[in-house]
């Protein structure tokens, strides 16, 4: 759950073409990321395409119990929806939907802002609920960071970073 009294911001900047937006329940663009099969299979480890009603109760689920935000970039100095991050000290989700910006450092990026985002909400540590054994690109992104795995789970692996 969002702890009482912090207030999420509408925008966090990345860098000078990488922001977070704040989620504002617009997401039919996203819709395509959540029925590719390939994103299925990081996410949720199954190709279940989903359907617009599915996606709006994953974003509710995520909304309500972390900060969510989109990942945007910019393009001709707009930006453009590539993904989606939610942030809570007891998960971090991070999905780059557009294949295309996957393997170049956004996500690495966007986690290590969030890491200084707990850090300056003064969070003891930092969970990764799970990472599929064969996500091994997931794997390496929070182990980069700092993420270390202290759990095995049936399907892979439980991260954690203490921040203390």
């Amino acid at each position: 759950m969002p702890i009482l009294g912090v207030i999420q911001p509408e925008i966090i900047k990345i860098d000078e073409n990488i922001r977070l937006r704040r989620y504002n329940s617009q997401n039919s663009f996203a819709l395509q990321w959540y029925q590719d099969s390939e994103t299925l299979m990081m996410v949720d480890g199954k190709e279940v395409p989903y359907d617009t009603a599915r996606l709006n109760k994953m974003y509710t689920y995520l909304d309500e119990h972390g900060e969510l935000y989109f990942i945007e970039v910019k393009d001709d100095n707009c930006y453009v929806p590539i993904g989606d991050v939610t942030f809570w000290k007891d998960d971090m989700p991070i999905v780059i939907g557009k294949k295309e910006y996957r393997g170049n450092g956004i996500g690495k990026k966007v986690i290590t802002k969030l890491i200084q985002r707990g850090t300056q909400l003064g969070y003891p540590s930092l969970f990764v609920h799970e990472v599929y054994n064969y996500n091994i690109g997931s794997q390496k992104l929070f182990e980069s960071v700092g993420f270390k795995k202290y759990k095995t789970t049936p399907s892979g692996y439980r991260y954690r970073l203490d921040l203390v």
